[in-house]
């Protein structure tokens, strides 16, 4: 009886003990824990706590928790106004994210998803097990051609839904689960590959720059990033696969590998219309604006924007209110809220505050190799609090640095191992909106993403260890 009530009441019990550990922090840790952070630094962290909650293992619907962020930033005072609390939902990187969420739409409505997905199923020997090699290497080059990983995202996962469907796969097959995968971790791993790949890397390179680190080119960024980014994802992308294949058993290994795969739908009954033409051209010329100009002069959402006006004009109808009302907008809400937190910590010093403490932890005598360990793990645990990785890069890059000159470990190193880091290391789906949308499609559950997000992480802090004590010392 005992029992059967205990089991009855064990997520009940589970959240208010959690619950009640954040209020017991948020009484005692200013004299103890959080010693040295003034008032307002001691609410923004007790309100990161609460936001880890939300993000996690939190019931709240998304929306909801999204508005109870807001809400407590106003109630803990942590802005001047009302209005400075809402500054995460006044960011470009947002409406990117509803812009490009749109347009997705339109290539199904256009059924370009089907007609491409029915050319690749006409290419020799293609079987299913073959699309899933090519997706990461995909997913590795794309960067070069589209400066976004939501983008990407957006782009490509029309088309997996379709092949999912004609080789009769279920909705939640070891297929479409490794290419949400793909679409999710590896995507937003490889916008490191180039610096125009993404808005961080090409921060992170102006960093290098503005701390007269190092001035690199794009060539120049490819080589010392990509070899070590590609050992990492390859070691990422063999681990997920096998780990969902033993996980899932359902599907055998003949379902993948047969190269004459029969299919549900050979959508040879789709033939290209007017419209899927106009799409087709009008995105090709959208990537070939963020491939051919500076981001600076033109802006990344300045294309996707047009096209949505364009899509909507009368006449063309590809896109109407019915498409922006079946927007998930609860998904707005949080990533808004979550951009708020982060602005919040940045601007009032709770970040820095943070990562100055985390610092304290590296021995003084340490030798370089130790101190390179230190240093790449206390940049993990930052990086966990933050929820984009240019906020993150922002705050920890120059504090590293000076680390860097007081232990003797060259700056050069220092830096990009904090690059790899902060750029490499997901373990929460609010850590990047590319994984949280992807963890969103609700492919595979909250222990999946966490088993494959922890490996991941777990790789780049490795071999951004080996990269910093081998590889990267050849630039200094």
């Amino acid at each position: 009886m005992i029992m059967g009530f205990i089991r009855k009441y064990k997520n009940i019990f589970i959240h208010l003990v959690i619950l009640l550990g954040i209020l017991f922090f948020a009484v005692f840790a200013p004299d103890t824990i959080l010693h040295g952070y003034n008032a307002e630094q001691s609410r923004t962290v007790v309100l990161l706590l609460i936001a880890i909650y939300l993000w996690t293992i939190s019931k709240i619907p998304t929306g909801a928790a999204g508005i109870l962020l807001l809400l407590l930033i106003i109630l803990f005072n942590l802005t001047d106004t009302a209005e400075q609390a809402m500054a995460g939902f006044l960011k470009s990187a947002l409406y990117f994210i509803l812009i490009l969420s749109i347009l997705s739409d339109v290539l199904i409505k256009t059924e370009a998803d089907k007609l491409i997905s029915a050319k690749l199923l006409k290419l020799k020997n293609i079987s299913p097990k073959r699309i899933v090699m090519f997706l990461p290497l995909l997913m590795s080059l794309l960067p070069i051609f589209m400066p976004s990983a939501f983008a990407r995202l957006k782009t490509i996962l029309p088309f997996v839904e379709s092949l999912n469907d004609a080789f009769d796969f279920p909705d939640k097959s070891v297929f479409k689960k490794y290419a949400m995968y793909v679409m999710g971790f590896v995507n937003q791993n490889s916008t490191m590959i180039v610096y125009t790949g993404g808005g961080y890397p090409i921060l992170a390179a102006q960093l290098l720059s503005d701390y007269d680190i190092l001035n690199i080119g794009w060539l120049g960024w490819f080589i010392i990033v990509a070899p070590p980014m590609w050992c990492a994802l390859l070691v990422n992308s063999i681990f997920a696969w096998y780990y969902l294949k033993f996980s899932y058993p359902s599907e055998s290994d003949a379902d993948f590998d047969r190269s004459k795969q029969q299919v549900k739908h050979d959508y040879h009954e789709y033939e290209p219309s007017k419209s899927f033409w106009f799409v087709i051209v009008t995105f090709i010329l959208m990537i070939a604006v963020w491939v051919f100009t500076n981001p600076e002069n033109v802006p990344v959402l300045l294309p996707p924007m047009i096209l949505v006006v364009l899509y909507a004009m009368p006449g063309i109808g590809l896109i109407k209110n019915e498409d922006i009302r079946s927007f998930p907008w609860e998904n707005f809400l949080m990533i808004g809220a979550a951009l708020s937190v982060g602005i919040v910590m940045d601007e009032n010093g709770t970040a820095r505050r943070i990562a100055e403490q985390l610092m304290t932890i590296v021995p003084e005598d340490a030798n370089m190799f130790v101190g390179i360990v230190f240093i790449t793990c206390i940049i993990f645990l930052f990086r966990m609090i933050f929820i984009v990785p240019t906020s993150a890069v922002i705050v920890i890059f120059p504090v590293m640095v000076s680390y860097a000159d007081i232990a003797g470990i060259p700056a050069v190193v220092v830096a990009f191992i904090v690059i790899m880091i902060i750029g490499g290391t997901n373990i929460l789906p609010i850590h990047s909106p590319t994984l949280f949308f992807a963890f969103k499609e609700d492919v595979f559950t909250k222990k999946d993403h966490y088993v494959m997000a922890a490996f991941s992480s777990f790789t780049f802090i490795i071999v951004a260890i080996l990269a910093a004590s081998t590889y990267w010392m050849l630039w200094v």
